[in-house]
């Protein structure tokens, strides 16, 4: 069991604090809004990773590609999302003026990851090198790979909202926070284009 998790860590490393859709997304959020006011968000998003993750552990994976053009739907569906989300941040001012600007919720969290089909790719990978077939303890092992997975990404994720506030109080001057919020919008544009193309 330690050399699995073990493994399993080295494996996600790269993986989780690499930028990201996710990581970006709270990146941004953390420097527009600060650290605490992504916290329902990322209580969404990693809520949402858990069980997404079990129910591919569990076999869910399996029935969702009796359905062809699934993937290409959440791909597309993520991708807009995103950019809606890059647009805000293009269009918005200064951040200690954030008028109807608000921060991400709960939903925002949870859509984010459901509409991520990167995510289930790097799941059902990860699930194919670190459960066997066969193993004698499949529930539990599906689990503590759940528990794994979403805790490292937790972990990873809010090391990017910190990083992302610490900017904004850098960038706390109106004409330097309107370049963050370019910045940020740009770089979540470019990964809505890159999660519609890849």
């Amino acid at each position: 069991m330690f050399q699995t998790l073990t493994a399993l860590l080295i494996f996600l490393f790269p993986l989780a604090y690499s930028p990201g859709p996710g990581n970006l997304f709270f990146a941004a959020n953390g420097a527009r809004f600060g650290f605490r006011a992504t916290l329902w968000a990322t209580a969404g998003y990693h809520l949402a990773t858990w069980v997404v993750t079990a129910l591919i552990g569990f076999g869910l994976l399996r029935a969702l590609q009796a359905a062809p053009g699934v993937f290409h739907i959440l791909q597309m569906a993520g991708a807009g999302y995103v950019l809606w989300i890059a647009w805000g941040m293009l269009r918005a001012g200064a951040l200690d003026k954030a008028g109807k600007a608000r921060p991400a919720s709960f939903m925002d969290g949870v859509i984010l990851l459901l509409l991520n089909p990167k995510a289930y790719v790097i799941i059902t990978l990860m699930f194919t090198q670190f459960l066997a077939p066969g193993a004698v303890n499949h529930v539990g092992l599906v689990l503590m790979i759940t528990t794994v997975f979403t805790l490292n990404n937790l972990f990873a994720f809010s090391l990017w909202t910190m990083a992302g506030d610490r900017l904004a109080g850098i960038f706390a001057r109106d004409s330097s926070a309107r370049r963050l919020n370019l910045l940020f919008g740009t770089m979540l544009a470019a990964v809505a284009v890159w999660m519609a193309l890849a």
